[in-house]
């Protein structure tokens, strides 16, 4: 885990003063690029970590070998844990070396790094089309949230309806390239795509957030709503076993494999919210794959190839 990675670099660097990349990637049995690149992580988050250009040089912790993780300060204490807390979601491993990282920091910091810990969600799998930069306004929600502040939202929702909104931040969530926001509002929890947030403005109001409330297990919850929304209707087709991995990425998580029929074609199920949902996606394909049920989406494709033919299809001679 990348988690473990950084927290073992830090730990290497307070010992030695001063590592190079191949130092690390020595020590931690990684390639010499992945320890340049959770070094240059660490620099760019705001760790106090820095090159030496030249020979004899390498990385360096401020202060040199004296340096320890007791000597952070705020901010770069809510950088480290900006880094490693959505591993610790994952990884058993991770998560206690958060605990330990926690404990060696002065008691000062502990609460702002314990929030910075779990204001982020990393969730790999992917919803729809991508926005492949971070957004900015990452950072300013990431803020308020260890901060614990109300936020002032300017929001256009998926009907394109714009509405200003003070809400609760309780944390953010990247899934594959979209981020998302976690947040407490008067009807509840609500989950805001960072992307269609006009303007997001930190009040000096503190937030509110549930008794207990962890990012990961409420993120959880949020994904098993929308994925029951997104296979409400199901249907079994047969396609050739090389076109799988194809329909694996139109549906995620949603295309199921059953097994194989004696033409060698493989049996697939395929989830989404209507009929018309999948009906839409294999259009495209034509015969190259057969829909067995149900016959909602086979009418729904019958209906989608006649409005094709009545559009392109040629007069009768």
């Amino acid at each position: 885990m990348r988690a473990d990675r950084l927290v073992a670099t830090l730990l290497l660097m307070q010992a030695r003063g001063r590592v190079t990349a191949a130092e690390v990637a020595g020590e931690l049995e990684v390639s010499v690029a992945t320890a340049r690149r959770d070094l240059e992580a660490l620099s760019a988050a705001g760790v106090p970590v820095y090159p030496q250009p030249g020979r004899g040089g390498g990385w360096s912790l401020v202060g040199g070998a004296r340096t320890d993780l007791t000597g952070l300060s705020a901010t770069e204490a809510q950088a480290l844990f900006l880094l490693v807390g959505p591993a610790a979601s994952v990884s058993g491993e991770a998560k206690a070396a958060l605990r330990k990282l926690v404990r060696a920091l002065p008691r000062t910091f502990q609460a702002d790094a314990e929030a910075a810990a779990g204001a982020t969600v990393i969730d790999h799998a992917r919803w729809g089309e991508h926005d492949r930069q971070r957004p900015e306004l990452v950072e300013v929600l990431q803020a308020a949230v260890i901060r614990r502040r109300k936020v002032r939202l300017t929001y256009t929702d998926g009907a394109r309806k714009r509405t200003e909104r003070l809400v609760d931040p309780w944390g953010v969530v990247g899934k594959g390239e979209i981020w998302y926001l976690l947040a407490g509002t008067e009807r509840g929890r609500r989950t805001f795509r960072v992307d269609r947030i006009a303007g997001a403005e930190p009040t000096d109001q503190p937030s509110e957030r549930p008794d207990g409330f962890t990012l990961a297990a409420a993120w959880r919850e949020v994904v098993g709503d929308v994925e029951r929304r997104r296979s409400r209707t199901w249907a079994t087709a047969l396609v050739q076993a090389r076109f799988v991995p194809v329909l694996r990425n139109q549906f995620g998580r949603h295309c199921h494999v059953e097994g194989e029929v004696e033409d060698g074609r493989a049996r697939v199920r395929l989830g989404a919210p209507t009929p018309l949902d999948i009906a839409r996606h294999l259009a495209g394909w034509g015969t190259m794959i057969e829909v067995v049920d149900p016959r909602s989406v086979q009418d729904e494709l019958g209906r989608i190839g006649a409005e094709l033919s009545v559009m392109y299809g040629q007069a009768p001679e």
